[in-house]
C-alpha cells in the first residue's frame, strides 16, 4: 500500500539537482556549410562547364577534378600527412614563439618601441621572396618549409597576444592591486585569462597561414608534400591533379581551423557565457 505524505507548512524542501544542459548540434550548423560547399561547387561547373567562361586548362571542371582525385589517392593521401605534418609543427613552433614574444613586449615599453618596428618591417616583406634564399641558408628538407611557415604565422599572434595582455579591464587590473598581487601573481591570474581570447583570435588568424606557408616552403624543398606535388603535377600539364591537391589543401585547413575553434571553446568556456551571441 502506498503512502501519501503532505508537505508540512514551513517544512524545508529538499534541492533539486540541477537540469544538465544538453548540447544539441542544429541542423543549421551542418546543414549550411553543406549549402555552401554545393553553390560553390555549381558555380565552379556553371563557370566552366555550363558557359565555358574559363578554359579547361586553367580551370578544369569539378568532375575532371574528382575523377583526377579518386586516380591519385596513393600519392596526394602521402602528401597529404607530410603537409599537415609541417603545418602542425611550424604553426606549434610560431604559437610558442609568438606568445613569448608577445609577453616580453607587453612587459616592457622599452622593448617594445626597440622591436616593434623591426617586427613591422619582417613582416612587410613578401614571404615568397625568401623561398629561393631559405634553401641556400638552410637547405633543403624540413627546414625551409618550418621557417616559411614561421615567418607567416608568428606576426599575428605576436600582435593578438600583446594586445591582450595590454588591454586587461580596469577593474581587474584594480583587484589584482587591491589584493597586492605580486607582478607573476598578477599575471597568472588576472592578464593571462583575460588575454586568452585575444591570443586565440591571433591564432586563428595563424592558422590558415601556417597552411599557406607549408605549401609555399614545399614548392622550394625536396619534401613531397602537396606544395611539391602541386608544381610536379602542373610541370607536366595535368593541372586537374594539381587542382585537387590545391582542394586537399583546402580541406585540410578547414579541418585544422575547426579543431582550433573546438579547443578554444572547450578551454575558455567562460568566454561563451559572458559574451553576447549574435
Amino acid at each position: 500500500m502506498t503512502q501519501l505524505t503532505e508537505a508540512r507548512p514551513g517544512a524545508p524542501e529538499e534541492p533539486t539537482a540541477p537540469a544538465r544542459r544538453v548540447r544539441v548540434v542544429r541542423p543549421a550548423a551542418v546543414g549550411l556549410p553543406v549549402l555552401g560547399l554545393v553553390i560553390a561547387v555549381a558555380a565552379w561547373w556553371l563557370v566552366t562547364s555550363g558557359l565555358h567562361l574559363v578554359h579547361p586548362v586553367a580551370l578544369p571542371p569539378p568532375q575532371a577534378v574528382a575523377r583526377s582525385l579518386a586516380g591519385t589517392t596513393d600519392v596526394l593521401l602521402p602528401a597529404l600527412g607530410i603537409t599537415t605534418w609541417m603545418t602542425l609543427a611550424g604553426f606549434l613552433l610560431s604559437s610558442v614563439v609568438g606568445v613569448l614574444i608577445g609577453v616580453a613586449l607587453a612587459a616592457s615599453g622599452r622593448v617594445e618601441r626597440m622591436f616593434a618596428p623591426l617586427l613591422v618591417a619582417v613582416n612587410a616583406v613578401p614571404k615568397i621572396a625568401f623561398g629561393p634564399l631559405l634553401v641556400v641558408a638552410v637547405g633543403f628538407g624540413q627546414k625551409p618549409i618550418l621557417t616559411m611557415v614561421f615567418l607567416l604565422c608568428f606576426f599575428p599572434i605576436v600582435l593578438s597576444t600583446a594586445t591582450g595582455l595590454t588591454t586587461t579591464p580596469a577593474d581587474l587590473a584594480e583587484l589584482g592591486r587591491s589584493l597586492n598581487a605580486s607582478w607573476w601573481q598578477s599575471f597568472r591570474k588576472v592578464r593571462l585569462p583575460a588575454a586568452l581570447p585575444q591570443i586565440f583570435v591571433g591564432l586563428k588568424v595563424a592558422m590558415p597561414l601556417a597552411a599557406i606557408g607549408a605549401v609555399i616552403g614545399e614548392f622550394y624543398s625536396d619534401r613531397p608534400g602537396l606544395g611539391y606535388q602541386i608544381l610536379q603535377y602542373n610541370g607536366v600539364g595535368d593541372t586537374a591533379t594539381a587542382w585537387a591537391a590545391i582542394l586537399l589543401v583546402a580541406l585540410m585547413s578547414i579541418v585544422l581551423y575547426a579543431a582550433l575553434s573546438a579547443i578554444e571553446r572547450f578551454a575558455l568556456p567562460w568566454v561563451r557565457a559572458t559574451t553576447s551571441a549574435r
